[in-house]
């Protein structure tokens, strides 16, 4: 019961695992709510738009190092980030 109180911090790894893109959007709204009354959430997830729309601030690490740091619209558009995770260079046009 991480969220009884107001908890200063509350870690959380792959809440969105096994959720679809409905559900990982409620998941996403409560988790908002969490930070709204003071909470902070340190959240490991692989459900890019999920942490694109409700992180302030996102890392992202590949092989253990850190590749990409900023704000959601800095790092969705990191070179290295595309590169890591859509397996093409930023240069290259979706077919």
């Amino acid at each position: 019961v991480a969220g009884a109180g107001t908890p200063a911090l509350i870690c959380m790894d792959e809440p969105a695992a096994g959720l679809d893109t409905t559900e990982s959007a409620v998941l996403g709204q409560h988790l908002r709510s969490i930070t709204a009354n003071g909470s902070a959430i340190l959240l490991v997830d692989h459900d890019m738009s999920m942490v694109f729309d409700i992180c302030d601030r996102v890392y992202v690490i590949e092989f253990g190092q850190t590749i990409a740091e900023g704000t959601p619209a800095q790092v969705r558009t990191d070179p290295a980030v595309i590169t890591a995770y859509l397996g093409r260079s930023a240069g290259e046009v979706e077919p």
